[in-house]
């Protein structure tokens, strides 16, 4: 019998408890256990980015990481990061910029995209190609996705100093 264990975790801010077979990884945790199919699995080996989800705040490539390693943790998925169905700054500048096409890249790339404006809030066009390294997009050629990162940073600056 495969071992299981309990996990204790918040997701999009509401808290899970639920035993887990232990080589469960946090992509199927997500997707088949609690239906977040926003979670997009590509490549199955950390290289595509589709699966990048936010744990504690910085990404994480879910299909390499086993949902009871996120034991205790706080995940956002792309399915919370809308608040009452209002878009955050980045997935607007997503719609206004042309940021997205097929949309298979999106979610793990808005994960990027999230943890890179919250620590670089002033980003470079450098520093957000830099950080999109990690996400393939096959669409998009990435100038859109560039350009609406770039205008979420602005944004979210502006939104702030207005405060």
């Amino acid at each position: 019998m495969a071992e299981r264990m309990l996990l204790m975790l918040s997701v999009n801010g509401t808290e899970i408890t639920r035993e887990v077979p232990v080589r469960l990884t946090l992509a199927d945790f997500l997707r088949h256990e609690l239906a977040l199919t926003g979670t997009h699995l590509g490549c199955e080996h950390g290289v595509c980015g589709a699966c990048t989800v936010l744990v504690d705040g910085r990404t994480a490539r879910s299909c390499l990481m086993l949902a009871v390693q996120a034991d205790g943790a706080a995940v956002q998925t792309v399915e919370g990061m809308a608040v009452d169905g209002k878009l955050t700054p980045l997935q607007q500048a997503f719609v206004e910029h042309h940021g997205l096409q097929c949309g298979f890249c999106t979610p793990g790339v808005l994960a990027t995209l999230t943890e890179l404006l919250e620590t670089i809030p002033d980003p470079s066009e450098a520093d957000v190609r830099e950080w999109l390294s990690g996400n393939i997009c096959r669409c998009t050629g990435y100038q859109g996705i560039v350009d609406a990162a770039l205008a979420a940073a602005k944004a979210i600056r502006e939104g702030a100093a207005g405060e």
